[in-house]
């Protein structure tokens, strides 16, 4: 089994374009060596997440300290009041165990990670296939209020502008095909 320390995966979309999905298929594949980095959130837990397994969920105070101590690799206030970031001590404990970090993880925070990263970070931008299609799937979750679903909508939209940014566009059209096209881009990256 080849070291995939040093490595990062990011998958970045805007809510409901499935990067979730692609992520949780990409480290159920056998081979590719993937650790998934657990971000810290601000925001209270959703529906059925649980600490440590979908998010660090961190008090407000707590997880500005942590700003302070320098513990985030990148972090951000995505929307007022909730802020999400990346450990570093997460990070580090993947590599440790000889694999690759893969994120699921907002555009701006993605964009950071590339940008500190460079070459050793393959940064994917996963597309809905329309605005139309992407707010069915919002609505669909039944998760957020219609208000909630605009402004989601709206920050898709300036998502959507920085897409070039990125090593690949992932279209999510159809998802048998997509999660195809992911595993191939990774299997490329890592020298599978």
């Amino acid at each position: 089994m080849a070291d995939k320390s040093g490595k990062l995966i990011i998958f970045s979309a805007p809510s409901g374009a499935g990067k979730t999905t692609l992520v949780r298929h990409l480290l159920a594949q056998e081979g590719l060596d993937l650790a998934f980095s657990i971000s810290a959130t601000s925001r209270a837990p959703r529906g059925e997440e649980v600490n440590g397994k979908d998010y660090y969920f961190l008090s407000d105070a707590d997880f500005s300290k942590r700003v302070l101590k320098g513990d985030f690799i990148e972090w951000e206030e995505v929307y007022a009041g909730t802020k999400y970031g990346t450990l570093r001590s997460e990070v580090e404990r993947i590599w440790q165990e000889g694999k690759a970090v893969i994120f699921d993880i907002d555009v701006v925070g993605g964009l950071n990670l590339k940008s500190l990263y460079g070459d050793k970070a393959l940064a994917i931008f996963v597309m809905p296939p329309s605005e139309d299609e992407l707010a069915r799937r919002l609505r669909g979750r039944n998760t957020d209020s219609e208000d909630k679903i605009r402004q989601r909508l709206a920050k898709a939209r300036k998502e959507i502008g920085r897409s070039d940014r990125f090593d690949h566009i992932l279209i999510n059209r159809d998802l048998d095909l997509a999660k195809k096209e992911a595993e191939s881009l990774l299997k490329v990256f890592l020298g599978k």
